[in-house]
């Protein structure tokens, strides 16, 4: 077996080596990438178009009431990368309903009558209304009324968080599902709707809609701050990109520490509702009080697979963990996942939830610090602070990747909680060669997608610096090298 086969081999587990050189990956755990993949790649641009929106608004708002250039320049620019994030989330989502039927076919047949209307709802109550009035905003400053044109902003927005909201009532239902009855129906069992208004708001829903609103504004939030910082740093007296910084800031700290708190008490619904997600958070193997660990890193290489109490460097708070998960009672019993008898990939949900918890409270320090210098008038004076913020800038998608990836692969193996197991709901016809092939496609195509946005995004960049007279650096660099820290600090 080649080297790289035998890599493969190892990663997965799993898997058909054809001639040395070719992996082929059983059909399921090729399905199950290629829809992990791919979502995640779109869920990148889908929170880029709820993160946007309120600044969108507001800028379009600012622009409208005061006639101002600084505000007409932000709309614009943050107006252009919406779209190119809309084109990209539409292209990258479509195929994800497909996989539906060609991947997970016994997920279609069982949950079709539940998710089907709220799927069609998203495309054609909030898509359709975000696109229309997008055209508005993109083609229509110069030809409808400065009323009409501000609504067309709100409109957008409300579209796009409106996509959020039918999306997440698809994706809550598997979570905690409700409003239905198990029927057999052309001797398949399938779930017959009976509730629409429970099956729309599941205990879930409002979780999770909130939790993931937030985190795509908390997301933008360091996206713009860094963007404008990244050009302050180039051009001082940029005065539109002072106030987008500011704003930036401003919002996040609002935002970071809400996600904390909110946080906090949506990890006590997830014990209550999905226990063994819960359990797999905290890599709680045995029933009894939980620890809370605010900080762990492996000891071993072993413990990035197999983390545990015996292998983790961690600071934890004693029977916090049960506190928290009965909602004040230090002595409460955890079920542990040794009870269990198939558990989620341990590994990934519990380094993923360190992440996404690690990273939300580095910005709530960068939100703070950011209002020290606004409180100092310094924001954008201070040379480690702007560092700081473009260093930021892509954090934000890392932590709502995270957070999505506890919330799905803790799930596992239901993709249905309780009903229908991810093994399940896979084609049987489906082969390991043309999954394998297929998410090989994905992979590709979706990478050239994510590069095609970023070289738009700094396209866009790069227009900015020299509608503002940035010259570009003698070297070719792009706009010169970030430099050291100055005596401004």
């Amino acid at each position: 077996m080649q080297p790289a086969t035998q890599l493969l081999q190892n990663v997965f587990g799993a898997g058909i080596p054809v001639d040395g050189w070719l992996f082929l990956l059983p059909a399921e755990l090729a399905s199950r990438l290629q829809f992990g993949w791919t979502i995640s790649v779109h869920i990148l641009f889908a929170a880029l178009s709820i993160g946007l929106a309120p600044f969108i608004i507001y800028f379009t708002w600012k622009d409208v009431r005061t006639g101002s250039e600084r505000y007409a320049r932000l709309r614009s620019f943050w107006l252009n990368v919406f779209a190119a994030g809309f084109v990209m989330g539409t292209v990258t989502g479509i195929p994800m309903s497909f996989q539906f039927g060609t991947n997970f076919p016994g997920f279609s047949a069982l949950a079709g009558e539940l998710i089907g209307g709220p799927l069609a709802f998203e495309a054609k109550m909030a898509f359709f209304l975000e696109a229309v009035f997008l055209g508005v905003l993109l083609f229509g400053r110069e030809k409808v009324s400065d009323r009409t044109y501000f609504l067309s902003s709100v409109l957008t927005g409300f579209g796009a968080w409106l996509s959020g909201f039918w999306i997440l009532v698809v994706n809550a239902w598997m979570q905690t599902p409700q409003g239905y009855e198990m029927i057999t129906r052309n001797g398949m069992e399938v779930a017959k709707l009976t509730d629409p208004i429970a099956a729309f708001f599941t205990p879930r829903m409002t979780w999770m809609y909130v939790h993931m609103i937030n985190a795509s504004v908390i997301a933008v939030a360091l996206l713009v701050a860094g963007v404008a910082a990244y050009i302050v740093w180039k051009k001082r007296d940029a005065k539109a990109w002072h106030t987008a910084l500011k704003i930036a800031v401003l919002l996040l700290i609002v935002a970071a520490p809400l996600q904390a708190v909110h946080g906090d008490a949506y990890g006590r619904h997830v014990e209550d509702t999905q226990p063994q997600k819960f359990a797999a958070m905290e890599a709680h193997y045995e029933t009894g009080t939980a620890d809370l660990h605010l900080f762990a890193i492996p000891t071993s290489p072993d413990a990035i697979m197999n983390p545990s109490e015996e292998n983790l460097f961690a600071i934890s708070l004693p029977r916090v963990g049960s506190f928290l998960a009965s909602g004040g009672d230090f002595d409460a019993v955890v079920k542990g996942l040794d009870e269990y008898e198939q558990n989620p990939p341990v590994p990934l949900v519990f380094w993923s939830f360190r992440i996404m918890v690690g990273l939300g409270f580095l910005f709530i320090g960068l939100a703070f610090w950011g209002g020290y210098l606004i409180y100092r008038d310094r924001l954008s004076d201070s040379s480690l602070y702007l560092r700081a913020m473009i260093a930021a800038s892509p954090l934000g998608y890392a932590a709502l990747l995270t957070g999505w990836y506890v919330t799905e692969i803790g799930r596992q193996p239901w993709v249905v909680q309780g009903e229908l197991k991810t093994g399940e709901a896979v084609s049987s016809t489906l082969s390991s060669t043309e999954a394998t092939l297929s998410l090989a496609a994905f992979v590709v195509i979706y990478i050239g997608l994510v590069v095609a946005a970023l070289y738009t995004l700094r396209w866009l960049i790069e227009g900015e610096l020299d509608e503002l007279g940035v010259e570009p650096a003698p070297d070719d660099h792009w706009y010169g090298p970030i430099p050291g820290v100055t005596s401004d600090d």
